[in-house]
């Protein structure tokens, strides 16, 4: 039998005793899946939009003078 067999007769068989509610159950299946997201999001170590957008306005004005410098260089020869 498998884990998630193991666990779904577990929880099954609290139910039927009366001591899990489905209520209960909802809640801990919602904190369980919050936890395993921020998990998630965590590992991939994501950045906010905000945060994006400012390094992508500094990206867009280094480009900018990469391309003066390099046509000052093109005209000086």
């Amino acid at each position: 039998m498998s884990n998630s067999e193991k666990i779904l007769k577990a929880i099954s068989n609290l139910i039927e005793t009366g001591v899990l509610t489905s209520k209960d159950l909802r809640k801990e299946i919602s904190t369980d899946l919050k936890f395993k997201k921020d998990k998630i999001i965590n590992k991939l170590d994501l950045v906010s939009r905000k945060e994006f957008e400012v390094l992508k306005k500094i990206v867009q004005k280094q480009e900018i003078q990469i391309q003066k410098i390099q046509k000052r260089k093109k005209s000086k020869r």
